[in-house]
């Protein structure tokens, strides 16, 4: 009997790297996808597990990329999908060229968006699947210094909390927003953060301790997780405390030249 299969986007690094292995370990077959070569020796790492796995090296900010990765499932049912791709865009929002800024919401809403209703429709017709969605604590926080990343992960936290209430009288099908804070990947530099407080911050989650997080979520059947307490205390200081002050408060540690190294 066949493997079930899931696909984990994003899987390159970091919390993306962490929820293939797990799935891996778990017996799953993978599909892995991210938009760089190094998915490649990603998928290497995984096969050490026993399952199938094949790498795609897919564009998730467009449509034929998403096309392309749900291609490689030749047919073969989906039973977890792990939408983890994200992609940062630090620093002053005037100073960055339209293709950053719209790669990013590309890649975090529009890509999300067309994977989830492929990947949930074909779940829902047959009455079984589970999805965990890579959200974010940063959107509840105005993201000032990185003000295109938060408003998508607002984007994200909230689409995902009303397609849960959509599916809520749905048999057999889960829908899991994962919400990290700050955690210790290759986000930072490819954001171009690494001269800011929160990019040289030193208690940055472990990104396999948020991937475990999402995954004991994901098969609990929890609807969203905030990893982490001090994350839990952020986002319920985002209730209360003034938006003007939070976005002031996220300037001072994603402001450029804010570290201090």
């Amino acid at each position: 009997m066949a493997n079930k299969l899931a696909i984990v986007t994003g899987a390159s690094t970091g919390i993306g790297f962490e929820l293939a292995t797990l799935a891996a370990k778990d017996g799953y077959d993978l599909i892995v996808v991210a938009d760089e070569a190094l998915i490649d020796a990603a998928a290497d790492d995984f096969k050490q597990f026993g399952t199938q796995v094949e790498s795609v090296q897919a564009d998730l900010s467009t449509i034929d990329g998403v096309d392309t990765l749900l291609a490689a499932a030749r047919g073969r049912t989906v039973d977890v999908l792990m939408a983890n791709a994200g992609i940062g865009t630090g620093g002053p929002f005037l100073e960055q060229a339209v293709a950053s800024w719209r790669h990013s919401i590309d890649t975090n809403v529009t890509g999300t968006v067309y994977l989830l209703q492929k990947v949930l429709g074909e779940m829902v017709a047959r009455g079984a699947g589970k999805v965990l969605v890579t959200g974010s604590i940063a959107g509840y926080i105005p993201g000032s210094s990185n003000a295109i990343y938060n408003a998508t992960k607002a984007f994200v936290d909230n689409f995902t909390e009303a397609l849960r209430n959509e599916l809520k009288d749905v048999e057999g099908v889960t829908l899991t927003t994962l919400m990290p804070g700050a955690t210790d990947t290759e986000f930072f530099a490819r954001a171009d953060m690494l001269d800011t407080s929160v990019g040289q911050d030193d208690n940055k989650a472990d990104p396999a301790k948020v991937a475990k997080d999402g995954w004991d979520a994901l098969f609990a059947g929890k609807g969203h997780i905030v990893s982490g307490w001090s994350n839990k205390l952020q986002v319920a200081a985002s209730g209360v405390v003034p938006q003007a002050v939070l976005a002031q408060m996220h300037r001072g540690m994603a402001e450029p030249g804010s570290g201090t190294e």
